[in-house]
Parts: structure tokens; C-alpha cells; sequence
């Protein structure tokens, strides 16, 4: 998170220019599609667009909606790590800021969909599978099939968070080589 500034030369509702309008609103079609209400991704995408500190007043009037959505979505995007509370002296107003580098925001949404969705599925399925090997009633193949699948999720769990420690100009050159890492590796029989 970006510094909270001594003194806040905007203070104001941003200006919504016809560029951002339109990606504020395809986030929040994108953010409907991921599970995540429209107006907290809309929310999202105005504080990363604007980057700079905005009111919970600022964000209601520029998107147009009710002051009590903005505080119940900025509670959860603060849950999610994209956003971040921030106090500027002289001021009692809360002012909210979003992250703002793309990786720190793909990281972060990444992480947080892990911790929600992945990790109790991987548990889940870890658990079933050592109780479906007491368990008489359950195909052989069907047991297979759900170690198979915890396994998998294990390695590509433990993959990813060995690559979250890879340090960033590493990733950055290894997405560049794109699939001619295969060659580095020596090709896959």
C-alpha cells in the first residue's frame, strides 16, 4: 500500500472520463462472473483508477450508489486485501486507497481466492480420501479418482506458493520466455 499523503489535494468526487467509465463497469460485469457483487468490484476498479485516497461520500456520489453498499463493500474489500483504510491528519473522514500494481493486486486476489475456495477444497478432499480408504461402500475408482485429485491440488498448491517467493524480475523473465522454457528444461518425454 501506497504511503497515506500528509495533505489530499483532491478533495472531491473524481471526474469520470469515458476510458474509465468503461472499464469500471466491465470490472464490475467481471467481478459478477467471479462471485464478487458488481458493486464491489465497480468500487475496486474506481479507487485502482483513480489512485488516490477517496471518501466513502466521494465513491457513493460518483457511482451513484447508496452510502450504506459503499460501506458494506469497502468492508469487504478490505477483507480481501485490495483496499486499504487511511487517515489524513485534521481530517475525521475515513479515506479508502486501493493497490495499484498490477502484481500486488493479481497476487493478492490470487492468495485470497486460495485461502476461500482452493485450500478447503484441498482439505476436504484430503479428508474424504483417508476416510474413503476405511470405507467399503465407495468404488475403488472413485476413491482413485478423489486422491488423485487432492494430490494434484497439493502439488499445484505447493508450486504456487513456492513461486510466490521467486523474486519478481525471476517471474518477470520467466513469463517472457513463455513455453520456450521447455527448451531450457530439456523437452518432456
Amino acid at each position: 500500500m501506497p504511503p497515506a499523503p500528509a495533505l489530499v489535494e483532491h478533495d472531491e468526487a473524481p471526474r469520470m472520463s469515458p476510458a474509465m467509465s468503461k472499464v469500471m463497469l466491465h470490472w464490475g460485469e467481471m467481478g459478477a462472473r467471479w462471485g464478487v457483487n458488481r458493486s464491489v468490484a465497480q468500487i475496486h476498479a474506481l479507487l485502482w483508477l483513480v489512485g488516490r485516497p477517496l471518501t466513502a461520500e466521494d465513491i457513493a456520489e460518483t457511482l451513484s450508489i447508496a452510502r450504506s453498499n459503499v460501506s458494506t463493500s469497502l468492508d469487504e474489500l478490505q477483507a480481501y486485501r485490495l483496499v486499504s483504510l487511511i487517515h489524513v491528519v485534521g481530517d475525521r473522514r475515513n479515506r479508502y486507497v486501493a493497490k495499484t500494481d498490477p502484481w500486488d493486486i493479481v497476487r493478492t486476489i490470487i492468495d485470497e481466492r486460495k485461502k476461500r475456495e482452493i485450500d478447503p477444497s484441498l482439505e476436504l478432499l484430503k479428508s474424504v480420501s483417508a476416510n474413503a480408504d476405511r470405507d467399503n461402500e465407495t468404488p475403488a475408482d472413485v476413491k482413485r479418482r478423489i486422491a488423485e485429485m487432492a494430490s494434484f491440488i497439493e502439488r499445484m498448491t505447493g508450486w504456487y506458493e513456492q513461486m510466490k517467493n521467486v523474486p519478481r524480475p525471476m517471474l518477470e523473465r520467466m513469463i517472457k520466455l513463455g513455453t520456450r522454457i521447455v527448451r531450457l528444461l530439456g523437452k518432456a518425454k
